[in-house]
């Protein structure tokens, strides 16, 4: 394919939304990118123009950002560069976005402790002892996973919009796709 793709380093700018879709679950965010420049007649580091992208990670990587990511915090995103223009208002607009591929904590600036996300065990489907359907398995969420996320979305929120995100995230633990299991 010939997709562009980049690596962004910045900061977090807006909380992340997470919501269920019929391909899956997305997360989406602002992400702040500051060029830093060196200024020799000042023997200081100075801040350029801030650069901003709308970040989209989908299933997964949606769910892990969901519960791992809060505003301000620093971050690497890898993914596909898409740039569109659309007018609105009679004005011309362009938006940048990024399709992430991979997302993590910036470790120049701070530390992570990682936590590696169980694969759930395969569950027999009700109608299997009748031989009707073949064993599946939930895919790609785990419950651990889902609690984590919407404890997560539940600290960052406050109020209704609280109630609104953690119920979009049990919405997505109940829905996420169905495998066939050989």
């Amino acid at each position: 394919m010939n997709d562009t793709t980049v690596t962004l380093v910045g900061n977090v700018a807006t909380a992340v939304e997470y919501r269920d879709t019929a391909t899956g679950g997305v997360a989406r965010f602002r992400f702040a990118v500051t060029a830093r420049r060196w200024d020799r007649e000042r023997g200081l580091w100075s801040d350029g123009n801030t650069s901003f992208y709308t970040v989209s990670a989908w299933r997964s990587l949606g769910a892990n950002l969901a519960a791992s990511v809060s505003v301000g915090e620093p971050l690497v995103v890898h993914g596909r560069l898409r740039v569109r223009e659309d007018e609105r208002d009679g004005q011309r607009k362009t938006f940048v976005d990024v399709a992430a591929l991979a997302v993590g904590h910036d470790l120049t600036r701070g530390t992570a402790a990682f936590r590696r996300a169980a694969r759930p065990e395969p569950r027999p489907h009700p109608e299997q002892s009748e031989g009707l359907v073949p064993a599946l398995e939930r895919d790609p969420w785990t419950e651990a996973a889902a609690e984590a996320a919407a404890e997560a979305v539940a600290e960052a929120a406050t109020g209704e919009k609280a109630e609104v995100k953690a119920g979009a995230v049990a919405a997505a633990q109940e829905s996420s796709r169905l495998v066939t299991v050989p």
